[in-house]
């Protein structure tokens, strides 16, 4: 691919990216923008090349949750730990009367937030998210099937609270 053409589809995605990147980094948009940095150095410098296989978006995602990945074991915290983290607040306050459904997400265990993330937040069919996870689709629609059973649980819930 030219890089004519690569900055284009980069431009193109680099919304989504940014939030998946932050997604990927426990809401954290410092820690967001520092992987996805990292992510477009290794595409510009050919350490990550996409060929084709997928969707560019797909590999572009997988690029950027493998960097996120890497980025967090090296200020020592493990990917599947930041669940159990303390988000991040956004900038607005959510109103009281309103569903936080970032907090609701969080609950869900790791394979079924980001599938959810993914299918809801990022518009990705299960089958890009199974290419983009390296998981047989099978898996991803388990995790997506019981990732919205469980949230409607927890809604249903905190109604009711």
């Amino acid at each position: 691919m030219n890089k004519i053409r690569l900055e284009h589809l980069l431009k193109e995605h680099h919304k989504d990216a940014f939030m998946w990147a932050s997604q990927c980094c426990n809401y954290n948009r410092e820690d967001g923008k520092e992987v996805l940095q990292i992510t477009y150095l290794k595409i510009w410098e050919r350490k990550a090349m996409y060929g084709g296989q997928s969707g560019f978006k797909t590999w572009l995602f997988s690029v950027i949750r493998f960097t996120a990945i890497d980025y967090l074991k090296k200020r020592g915290i493990s990917f599947e730990e930041l669940g159990k983290l303390q988000m991040v607040e956004e900038e607005q306050q959510v109103e009281t009367d309103r569903i936080n459904y970032r907090e609701l997400l969080s609950r869900l265990p790791e394979r079924q937030h980001q599938v959810l993330l993914l299918a809801f937040y990022h518009g990705m069919t299960l089958t890009m998210i199974a290419d983009l996870m390296d998981l047989h689709i099978g898996t991803v629609r388990t995790h997506y099937e019981r990732g919205k059973d469980a949230l409607k649980e927890i809604i249903l819930k905190e109604r009711h609270e």
